[in-house]
């Protein structure tokens, strides 16, 4: 049986709603303001909610905002007997499903609720589907046994539950910083919503605030629609900021802002839009020294570093390169279809000795090599002196 929630400040409406969809065997909850909604959507599931516009305490867009932020993925029919297109308009801009005026038809209002709830059980199913997808393509594991990355992995057993709490990933290039952030969200309460990876280092510094924040139609020369960005696209997920030590200054600033207020503003609009987005950064730059430096703001590096994670160089954990071999060997023989080889033991031990100042990415393109390299099937000493070792 599909669940209503009745949203209105009316007693003899609602009384009457409840009696019409009572008989078509939906199940009716009520609430007569806005606060008594967002309390009943915390502790319940609805499929529909039928939403009153003019309302005491908080009215219907207000507490549209607040759905939109509790429950997502419920559809909510807004109702008003004082509507203007422009109140429509703004009603759909926000998310809601449709918008009705009263005096209320009810052929009409029965139509919109049924397709209202064909659209949260395709929103549902579209959900399901996604967590095939994502546990069909699991995320690569994090290899290796030493104290280092031990540590590592403890570290985001703690830290991952906590869906609000702010992680700064630091370490080398290649050594796997990407890696932590997705185990962090894939382990977290967030882990049906997505993450969004940001490269700041990649991204120009003049379209930074756009790629963040998103910008307006017309807000500046190339904007020729509305572009919603990465902080918007994440939201009731998880955003990751990437080499964010190369991160513009006026860009931090709006970070900073977002960060404290739940909020951004596109570039080129006026309006507030909420935001609910769990922030992880990464960085292999000293932040310390470049806040000293004039380059990075320290209160922002303080509100993104609650926790911070150091993942190593491969150089400190030369205990792990024998399983990060083998997995690579096997990944590449699965994925690519390239001859299954084996290493020597005094291949190994020379690998083991190698200077891996490009860490983990490196070391994979290494094995790759002396995959395609080697002939025969036992990677010798010598072919990692001449494919490994002598570049």
């Amino acid at each position: 049986m599909h669940k209503i929630l009745l949203v209105d400040d009316e007693a003899p409406i609602r009384n009457s709603l409840r009696e019409i969809l009572e008989y078509e065997n939906y199940k009716i909850d009520e609430a007569e303001d806005g606060l008594e909604c967002t309390s009943k959507l915390k502790k319940s599931t609805y499929d529909v909610v039928l939403l009153d516009v003019k309302m005491p305490k908080m009215d219907g867009f207000d507490t549209l905002d607040r759905i939109r932020m509790i429950a997502p993925n419920t559809s909510v029919i807004m109702i008003s007997g004082h509507g203007h297109i422009s109140d429509a308009v703004e009603a759909v801009k926000k998310g809601a499903f449709d918008f009705i005026e009263k005096p209320l038809d009810m052929n009409k209002l029965q139509i919109t609720i049924k397709n209202a709830i064909n659209r949260s059980n395709l929103v549902t199913e579209t959900k399901t589907l996604r967590q095939k997808i994502r546990h069909s393509g699991k995320i690569q594991e994090i290899i290796g046994t030493s104290k280092a990355i031990q540590r590592v992995k403890e570290d985001i057993e703690l830290v991952a539950p906590m869906p609000r709490t702010r992680v700064m990933i630091t370490g080398p290039n290649g050594a796997g910083k990407e890696l932590v952030a997705r185990w962090i969200h894939e382990k977290s309460p967030r882990k049906e919503n997505p993450i969004v990876e940001v490269n700041c280092a990649a991204i120009p510094s003049e379209l930074i605030e756009s790629e963040l924040f998103g910008h307006e139609k017309g807000s500046f020369t190339s904007a020729v629609k509305k572009r919603i960005g990465k902080f918007e696209q994440a939201h009731n997920g998880t955003i990751f900021l990437d080499e964010i030590g190369d991160m513009s200054l006026s860009a931090q600033a709006k970070v900073l802002r977002a960060l404290e207020e739940n909020r951004i503003t596109r570039v080129g609009g006026e309006k507030d839009i909420k935001v609910d987005v769990r922030v992880l950064a990464a960085t292999n730059k000293d932040l310390i020294q470049e806040i000293k430096n004039g380059n990075f703001r320290e209160d922002l590096y303080h509100r993104l570093s609650v926790v911070l994670i150091h993942v190593p160089p491969l150089n400190d954990r030369r205990d792990d390169i024998p399983a990060l071999v083998e997995h690579f060997l096997n990944g590449f023989h699965q994925s690519q279809g390239l001859p299954k080889k084996t290493v020597s033991a005094d291949a190994m031990l020379e690998m083991q000795k190698h200077d891996w100042s490009g860490n983990i990415r490196q070391l994979r393109n290494a094995v790759e090599r002396l995959i395609i390299m080697t002939r025969g099937n036992v990677i010798a000493k010598e072919d990692v002196q001449k494919q490994v070792t002598a570049r």
